[in-house]
């Protein structure tokens, strides 16, 4: 008896369970490349969370972060056919999440000099954290953030809050491992700066200030 014919060569022929959770990184991006739907799902799957934290930490909670997400995994899905080495697919969707915030934060930027007086979207944070406090030093503290260009701000979001290695941030965000570093250390010490001029963020300036003496980016 003869196998069923496919269509699509490869798309059951590379791996016959029913599904993709115990795969490793080649065999999901055969999957992709070959239009398998249960790739789809394990990509959304293994990297949603990933994709999600990493633009809430960077550019806040904010009502379009779902719409990033599903642009984030549109721009996936489109280009994985050209990776070249699918043992850094994780890299590959990283890069893919920061030009996405890069690209946001600048246009956010520059909304702010378009829209009319009240018109400026308000961060919705009652959801994101319950503690008025808490709540209150957050908005705070992307206050500052958003004093930061869209290539700072990234990495130091990548470096001390996903804690990624600097190999990593600058694979990342497309630069040398020397000028990562460079960033990582103006930033960090900028932003202490900027914290110890705010009261109501003394609490962070400590651990600011031992990162200035132990050498933030190393």
């Amino acid at each position: 008896m003869k196998a069923p014919r496919s269509d699509r060569p490869g798309l059951i022929a590379y791996l016959p369970s029913a599904t993709l959770a115990d795969a490793d990184d080649v065999t999901l991006v055969r999957g992709l490349v070959a239009g398998d739907p249960r790739a789809t799902r394990e990509a959304w799957r293994r990297f949603g969370p990933m994709v999600r934290r990493i633009l809430l930490r960077t550019i806040g909670p904010e009502s379009e972060l779902e719409d990033l997400s599903q642009e984030v995994f549109i721009t996936f899905f489109d280009r994985v056919k050209t990776l070249r080495d699918p043992r850094t697919l994780t890299a590959f969707i990283m890069s893919i999440t920061t030009f996405k915030i890069r690209h946001h934060l600048r246009w956010r930027w520059l909304r702010r000099w378009l829209v009319l007086p009240g018109q400026v979207e308000k961060l919705e944070l009652r959801t994101f954290q319950p503690n008025a406090e808490a709540r209150e030093a957050l908005v705070r503290f992307f206050k500052i953030l958003d004093r930061l260009n869209a290539v700072d701000r990234t990495a130091f979001t990548l470096r001390f809050v996903e804690e990624l290695e600097l190999r990593e941030v600058a694979a990342a965000l497309d630069l040398s491992l020397a000028t990562t570093k460079r960033r990582l250390t103006r930033t960090w010490k900028r932003l202490a700066c900027l914290v110890r001029t705010d009261p109501g963020l003394a609490d962070l300036l400590p651990a600011f200030e031992k990162g200035i003496e132990g050498g933030a980016s190393a």
